[in-house]
């Protein structure tokens, strides 16, 4: 069963959030960083990207720069930016993208339930990304920027949040990187603490969503702070880190696509010949972007066209959880089998397109030349990575494409109350 807490969140004052607030650090590099927080010293970024207060160029994983985010962490509570919340609470943070709002429950989670498995992984991580993010993680002390988990739906729980976004939240804005709509709220009712606790404690599981890297880290520096305290309890502050919980039946997966620097010596007549093993074929023009319609149709762009594939029914098994996953199958029969791309995680000629870019983004990286063919997969179901999770399953890379992303700097989790 699921364990966690309420803290003592480290927030910005209302009328400074939205200076404070930024993107994650993990969907920008370091020259966009550098540009959004320019002119604004209180942009989170000083702290994610600290890199951005040294000449350009500068390595982000210089020790200097990991010392600097520190830094301005002092700073930003010296300055009175960000300020400690004196009782432990929850929060409520709702997202709304496209006139759709998610309302997600900020907690401290439990990080033996993340090595024991009751928080469930759907990724591989990598030990360098891991690395960079403990590193962050200790020289702060504290989990500036949360994760994204999925709950299983829950009526109490939204009866409950519900109660509390009717009423005037403390935080509200629209980003104006995105145009999303960001809400935040105080669970301040001790009771109301109570009764979350105690319904996350009859849920067998949480999923990560997003933030496998962070998840990662945070609970890997956490388990280290206790094998280091010779007075360890179990309670400590360092036993928990934070994370946005979502009702799984809220939250949209969209597409993560793929485009290819070239063709693997073949024509695009050759191509689309060779697809027609495994895939129906169709011709969709090249007056509009064709987008799958469903599980196991794609939509390919090459030489200035639009086709939609179809798989055949051979090319996966309906009882393998992982095998049945498009991503699966199009890397298996096309990326693989027909251009030669074995490996998805190292390989130079293959690049990655998240969804929210739209297949424009695909023509557009095709049709300047920069790449010879665009693939746009449907996007795999909530049920299907909760489902892949459950068996202890793992995805193929670049599965899952989360959206809206978190916005950092809403609240923060210190590591030592």
């Amino acid at each position: 069963m699921a364990t966690i807490k309420p803290f003592k969140g480290l927030r910005p004052p209302r009328e400074l959030v939205e200076r404070v607030a930024s993107r994650p650090y993990d969907v920008l590099n370091s020259d966009e960083a550098r540009r959004e927080a320019e002119g604004n010293p209180m942009s989170l970024y000083h702290i994610i990207r600290p890199e951005i207060d040294f000449p350009e160029g500068t390595d982000e994983h210089d020790p200097r720069v990991y010392q600097k985010a520190a830094d301005n962490f002092r700073l930003f509570q010296e300055k009175g930016w960000l300020v400690q919340d004196t009782d432990e609470h929850y929060y409520i943070y709702a997202q709304t993208m496209n006139g759709k709002t998610q309302y997600g429950l900020v907690v401290g989670a439990y990080v033996p339930d993340y090595m024991n498995g009751t928080i469930k992984k759907h990724e591989l991580t990598r030990r360098d990304k891991e690395e960079d993010r403990m590193k962050h993680v200790r020289v702060c002390n504290a989990n500036i920027e949360p994760v994204f988990f999925a709950y299983p739906d829950n009526d109490s729980l939204n009866a409950l949040i519900a109660r509390y976004t009717a009423r005037e939240p403390i935080y509200h804005f629209t980003a104006p990187d995105d145009g999303f709509g960001h809400s935040f709220w105080v669970i301040d009712s001790e009771e109301d603490i109570d009764a979350i606790t105690a319904e996350f404690a009859r849920m067998p599981a949480l999923y990560i969503a997003d933030g496998h890297h962070r998840s990662a880290a945070a609970a890997l520096v956490g388990a280290e702070k206790a094998r280091q305290n010779p007075h360890h309890r179990g309670d400590e502050e360092y036993n928990y880190f934070m994370a946005v919980c979502f009702p799984a039946g809220q939250l949209t997966i969209i597409d993560y696509n793929r485009v290819v620097r070239d063709l693997n010596g073949m024509t695009p007549a050759q191509l689309l010949e060779a697809l027609k093993t495994h895939f129906d074929v169709e011709d969709k023009g090249s007056a509009q972007p064709y987008r799958p319609t469903a599980l196991h149709n794609f939509s390919l762009y090459v030489d200035g066209t639009w086709y939609s594939l179809t798989a055949h029914t051979d090319t996966y098994d309906d009882t393998d959880p992982i095998g049945v996953l498009d991503v699966t199958i199009s890397s298996r029969y096309i990326l693989d089998e027909l251009l030669g791309i074995k490996d998805l995680r190292s390989d130079k000629r293959i690049d990655f397109v998240g969804g929210i870019r739209g297949l424009d983004e695909l023509k557009r990286r095709v049709d300047s030349g920069e790449m010879s063919m665009a693939l746009a997969l449907y996007p795999v179901s909530m049920k299907q990575l909760m489902d892949i999770a459950d068996t202890g399953n793992i995805m193929p890379p670049k599965t899952t494409w989360f959206e809206p992303k978190l916005r950092s700097g809403l609240v923060i989790h210190k590591l030592d109350d």
